[in-house]
Formats: C-alpha cells, sequence, structure tokens
C-alpha cells in the first residue's frame, strides 16, 4: 500500500486543519509516495517503540505525539529526539503523528473517550472559531446545478449532519465583454443582461483551494465571479474537549470507580470535596486545564482531564469536581481509535498496536 493512501484515509477523519497552531501532526519522516506492507501504532515514539517496529517489519509508525514537535536545527545525535530520527531514517521508517487533530475532531478522542464513560448528548466543550468561510458565486440559470453540485462534491455545503447545503438566489448580472475576450454569452462591446442565480455555499476554510478549482472547472463564464467570506462561526466539526451526561446520575465515588476501571489507575486527584450526585461530565483527553472556565461555565458536575496543577483544583473547587486522570491514561484509546478508522476502510492490511507502553509515570 502507498503511505498516502493512509494518511488520507486518516486526514480525511481529522483533518490537518483542526490541529492547534502549536503543534505538529502529519507526515513527519518518510516519503508520501513510499510503499507499506505493515504499520504500527502508538502513543509516544521510543527507543523501544522503534525496535518493535523493525521487529516485526512494519515500515510506518503512527503516532498520537508527534516525534518532531519543535524545530530541528541540527541531527548530530546529542538529544533524544535527533537520535530516534536518526534511527528512524537510517532503518527506512517513515513516522507520522495524529495529535491534537485528533483531539478535535467531531469524532475523534474526546468523544471516543465519551463513547467508553457511555455519556450522551456529546458536544464539544469549546467549538472552534475562525476555520468556516462562505462562497457567493453568480451563474446562468442553466448551470446553477452543475456549479452547485461541483462543489457539494469539493466539499462545500456541509453543516454538522446535513450537506448539499446552499442559498440561492435568482436576479439579474450585467458585464460587458471588451474586444479581447471571448464571451460565453452576450456580445463583444455591449453590455449583455443576464439571468442568474446566487449560490452560497459554507466551507472548511482549509478547502479554499479545492473549492474555488472546481468552481472554476465547472461554470461556463470565461471569467468566473465570486466572493469569499471569512466567518466568525462556531465550527461543528472541529473543537476542545466535550460535554455528555451519565444515563442516570449516581455518587461521585461510584463514578470514580468506574473511571478507575476504565484506565486501569490505582488513584484520581481529584479536589477534595464530600461525595456528591454527578451526571454531567466534561472530558478534554491530554493537557485541559485551559478548558476549566468552560467546564464551569457549562455546569459540569465533573471534569476530566490531566496535567493539571496544583492552584487549578482550587479555581473549581466550589463549582465541580476536577480529576486529572494522567495525561497517558487520558490519551490511551487513541493507538484503538487510529485502528478503527482505516480498519474499516482498509480490513486486510496489517494494522499493529504496539505492545510497549511508553508511559514515563509509574504509581508505587
Amino acid at each position: 500500500m502507498i503511505i498516502k493512501d493512509i494518511t488520507d484515509c486518516l486526514e480525511a477523519f481529522a483533518p490537518l486543519s483542526n490541529q492547534e497552531d502549536y503543534d505538529n501532526a502529519g507526515l513527519l519522516i518518510g516519503d508520501q509516495m513510499g510503499t507499506v506492507e505493515k504499520a504500527l501504532f502508538t502513543l509516544d515514539v521510543t527507543d523501544a517503540v522503534l525496535d518493535e517496529a523493525i521487529r516485526k517489519g512494519c515500515t510506518l509508525v503512527i503516532s498520537h505525539h508527534p516525534l518532531i514537535f519543535h524545530g530541528l536545527k541540527k541531527l548530530t545525535g546529542h538529544n533524544l529526539v535527533q537520535r530516534l530520527v536518526i534511527k528512524a531514517v537510517k532503518n527506512d521508517l517513515a513516522i507520522y503523528a495524529m495529535h491534537t487533530n485528533l483531539d478535535n475532531s467531531a469524532n475523534g478522542l474526546n468523544k471516543f473517550f465519551c463513547d467508553k464513560l457511555g455519556l450522551t448528548k456529546c458536544t464539544f466543550l469549546s467549538p472552534s472559531r475562525g476555520k468556516l468561510s462562505k462562497l457567493v458565486t453568480f451563474c446562468p440559470d442553466k448551470f446553477a446545478g452543475k456549479v452547485r453540485m461541483a462543489l457539494f462534491d469539493a466539499g462545500a455545503g456541509r453543516i454538522g449532519e446535513y450537506d448539499q447545503c446552499s442559498y440561492n438566489l435568482s436576479g439579474q448580472g450585467t458585464f460587458r465583454a471588451s474586444e479581447k475576450a471571448r464571451p460565453f454569452v452576450g456580445v463583444k462591446n455591449l453590455m449583455h443582461i443576464e439571468e442568474e442565480v446566487r449560490i452560497e455555499v459554507i466551507f472548511h476554510s482549509s478547502m479554499e483551494r479545492k473549492i474555488i478549482a472546481a468552481l472554476k472547472a465547472n461554470h461556463p463564464y470565461e471569467e468566473v465571479a465570486f466572493d469569499i467570506y471569512p466567518l466568525s462561526n462556531s465550527s461543528p466539526d472541529a473543537g476542545s474537549g466535550m460535554t455528555g451526561e451519565l444515563e442516570k446520575e449516581m455518587k461521585l465515588s461510584e463514578f470514580s470507580a468506574i473511571v478507575k476501571s476504565l484506565m486501569n489507575i490505582p488513584v484520581l486527584r481529584q479536589n477534595a470535596v464530600p461525595d456528591r450526585i454527578v451526571r454531567k461530565i466534561a472530558v478534554c483527553t491530554g493537557s485541559g486545564g485551559f478548558l476549566i472556565p468552560d467546564a464551569i461555565r457549562w455546569g459540569a458536575d465533573v471534569y476530566l482531564t490531566s496535567d493539571l496543577r496544583y492552584h487549578d483544583f482550587f479555581s473549581a473547587m466550589d463549582d465541580m469536581i476536577l480529576a486529572d486522570i494522567g495525561h497517558y491514561e487520558s490519551e490511551r484509546f487513541a493507538k484503538d481509535l487510529m485502528v478503527d478508522i482505516l480498519i474499516r476502510k482498509f480490513p486486510n492490511f496489517a494494522f499493529l498496536i504496539s505492545e510497549i507502553n511508553t508511559n514515563p509515570i509509574k504509581y508505587f
């Protein structure tokens, strides 16, 4: 199989445009047109994981955390990241990362975690903004259907669980073709009035080039008139964290026991509060301290995340239960989710989940 076939499938599920600005998801090492017979999934890229990939004949390693997170100015082997990059290159291992784009996608890691907890009515804790644009174009009435479908096929017109969404308004367009023009309708040097349809569609801003290319390829006019408007709407397909509700309320001690069993952890770090009844649960896999105010505003009874600081627990003391479940533990399902995404499309390919526990933190 070609590496690009695999990464295209992953990015269709969790577009790279959904990653945070500081992140470095995507193909980090290797040729996207290179061939691969086996792929290994891991949370982190370590020496042991690369040895496992080599031993099992895997030429592609797909991790949740990017091996290369900050810029590399040298490859001399003077730190761990440099040594791992050199080792991967020497052994012809391609390295791909699926990080915050997987966290932030509608059916990504946070949703997977919510499903494991049995939560219902799931939605983003903090929906992303500034990722949507609107295309407005004008087309002769007879060609409006063709142009609309081309835009839909290119990915425009999707709003939540609906697709092929557009707004259309009939009107008249005017133009005058110069002597050098090749007008589709009208006569050179004379103003022409044409019955046209104004077509409006929303699209993810990252798809702009593809949308415009589809428009120009299917529009009959020599010069295609269109406008692009950036939107401040929240995106239905991307956001940080997630919220949901338990099917029935329960005691905090009962819910905490469920979480510890699910995450296979002996303890939870949480603010010291008396046992109470809980139902509304907020989650953020990985470091989620920045979403504490959002969880409070939503009215969460419990907020599950990791990497919390001492004073974070004070900030939520009177409002909700704040529980630190550990960074590795909160993201442990990333490997399963990535395999699930790919196995549906490539059921006969060898996708292997790493047997290495890369958690650098141990409980004693």
